[in-house]
């Protein structure tokens, strides 16, 4: 999210990194780039797109709680970046729940916000549980991320905040209960905590957490819009950020294996200077070496890509990678992030958000730890009118190719005022993956859901239902969220809980399903999208495939930790546990059309 006066980061060239690094000084009032909006393009003959049928169930599935984000006008930039929502399954018994992350308000005198934890009834219906979990008011909450650290089988949640984050711990009796001190997650002051991930970097078999950190922010010192000091967009007058404010570093803790952490931030090299403003943070094992790696969106600044080495510490290389800036040289304002194999080459591609007038960003991922942003290549260099924020890929016809989901909103309120062309509330955009490398924008045709406008921030994907179906759950500010779900037609599925030895979902997991001479590949993720958590279930799309084979990379012990199932039918999901096999069954239920 970009805006303000002050002094600007300065963009870097890669293709001059090799002789020297070209500064690039950017207007002082832009937001975004400066990318020229491309037309849709049209399919080949005799290729049609499917027909997609997004509708927002979210009414009538009981999710009515309103997210707050500060007060209506948006005076400050903390009251701008929203929140985050989760999908996990807290009581273990098959139907992903769902956790709303709740801000906050400045005015001291109003009564205190609480999240939201709702406890899926199963047919896409939901009571909020909030009371009976023992949830109540956090502080002003930001994202959330989700896992077992203590390996018992029951999913924690740690939420990120403006102030002290919170560690919750299932007690597996349907309580949660706050125990960030005694893990070792408190920290003395306040901060500015966004995206956060667990992930097993070490793959000790214990799981570890990353944190991003966005501004050094106190709303007492930042100029108010409107006054001699304040900050202008476009001409007009706007809460001041994140340019011009103090930068922040990111931080990783250590998992002991007694479920307490260490901060080993600066040791293990994921301390940088105090210059980033750091979003959502993105695991996976982006070079196919067994080992997790940490992508970094940031906003306004070069995104952050740091390379497991294999000895407990990290490497940062975002330029090197190309990761760090978009084909032009150019810093962008990255808000959320997703990863997956949209070409089908067994390497996990990078997609990325970001502000208005510029593009989203497409990595594609080449072998040893290179990038090639192809975003106008595949057709995504479209929509630069909205401010894009939580992203995803996901299969929403089955048709064993990942599509693209993308939620948008802007961050004033009273945008529409001064005639710029812009709209607060915005609708969603969905492309079709056509399976040759292109994508196929979808958006004005997929559904009253789609269509539908709001200013959203975080999402999340399951398969709320089991029916072999994923759905979509959104953040809106100042609303009650969305549950988008596709009634359009749809192929065979499989969707696969991988559990460690020790029971717990095995979050770093590689799955990789092949169906004759293709392959499909996924992993097992913490955090993601727009400083969200997802269902921990990996879905795949199987076309008119009845069978498949499976192969599991396990996260923990040695990279040749693998094992291999043949034969798995469709339409069902499975729980696969390490040295066990598949362990339950369950058909897909018979929900959709």
């Amino acid at each position: 999210m970009r805006s303000i006066r002050g002094s600007l980061p300065l963009a870097i060239s890669l293709s001059l990194l090799a002789a020297s690094l070209l500064s690039v000084k950017l207007p002082a009032q832009m937001v975004g780039g400066t990318a020229t909006d491309q037309p849709v393009r049209p399919l080949p003959p005799g290729m049609k797109a499917p027909i997609v049928d997004f509708r927002d169930l979210a009414a009538q599935a009981g999710l009515t709680a309103k997210v707050i984000s500060g007060e209506l006008d948006q005076t400050y930039i903390v009251e701008n970046t929203g929140t985050g929502v989760a999908i996990f399954d807290y009581d273990n018994d098959g139907l992903p729940d769902i956790f709303l992350v709740q801000g906050d308000r400045l005015q001291s005198s109003a009564p205190p916000l609480t999240p939201h934890l709702y406890h899926n009834l199963g047919g896409l219906r939901f009571e909020d549980v909030t009371a009976k979990s023992g949830i109540g008011h956090l502080g002003w909450g930001q994202g959330v991320c989700a896992g077992d650290p203590d390996n018992n089988g029951h999913v924690d949640l740690f939420v990120t905040q403006w102030g002290h984050n919170v560690f919750l711990r299932n007690m597996g009796n349907g309580v949660f209960q706050e125990e960030t001190k005694e893990r070792g997650l408190d920290r003395p002051e306040s901060r500015w905590s966004t995206g956060c991930a667990f992930i097993d970097y070490d793959r000790d078999g214990y799981l570890d957490l990353v944190v991003a950190n966005y501004v050094d922010f106190k709303a007492q010192d930042s100029p108010r819009p409107r006054s001699e000091s304040g900050c202008n967009w476009k001409g007009m007058p706007v809460p001041c950020g994140p340019r011009g404010l103090k930068g922040e570093t990111m931080t990783l803790y250590h998992n002991d294996g007694h479920g307490h952490f260490v901060d080993v931030t600066k040791p293990s090299g994921i301390e940088t200077p105090r210059e980033y403003y750091g979003f959502t943070v993105l695991t996976g094992d982006f070079d196919n070496d067994g080992w997790p790696d940490i992508f970094i969106a940031c906003d306004s600044t070069p995104s952050l890509y740091f390379h497991n080495k294999r000895n407990g510490t990290f490497e940062e290389m975002g330029l090197a990678s190309g990761l760090a800036v978009n084909e032009d040289g150019r810093e962008q304002a990255g808000m959320g992030a997703t990863a997956a194999d949209y070409d089908g080459d067994g390497r996990l591609d990078i997609f990325k958000t970001n502000f208005s007038n510029d593009t989203d960003t497409l990595y594609r991922n080449l072998p040893n730890n290179v990038f090639d942003d192809v975003t106008s290549a595949t057709g995504l260099a479209v929509h630069t009118q909205y401010v894009k924020w939580g992203a995803a890929f996901l299969d929403f016809d089955n048709d064993g190719w990942p599509d693209l989901f993308v939620a948008d909103g802007h961050v004033y309120p009273f945008v529409e005022k001064y005639n710029l062309g812009e709209e607060f509330k915005q609708p969603r955009q969905l492309f079709w993956n056509r399976g040759d490398g292109q994508f196929f924008d979808v958006s004005s045709t997929g559904g009253s859901a789609l269509t539908a406008k709001h200013s959203s921030r975080g999402i999340a994907v399951g398969d709320l239902d089991n029916d072999g179906s994923e759905e979509i759950v959104t953040v809106n500010l100042f609303e009650a969220p969305s549950l988008l779900k596709n009634f359009g037609p749809r192929g065979n599925a499989l969707l696969v809980r991988a559990l460690t030895a020790t029971g717990r979902d095995a979050v770093g997991a590689r799955i990789t399903l092949t169906v004759g001479e293709r392959k499909e590949i996924d992993e097992v993720r913490s955090g993601g999208y727009h400083i969200s958590q997802g269902d921990f279930r990996v879905h795949f799309g199987m076309g008119h495939a009845a069978k498949a084979d499976l192969t599991i990379r396990w996260p923990d012990g040695p990279v040749t930790n693998v094992e291999t199932i043949h034969g798995v039918d469709a339409n069902q999901w499975i729980v696969v546990r390490e040295g066990r096999g598949i362990i339950e069954r369950h058909a897909f239920a018979h929900t959709a059309p």
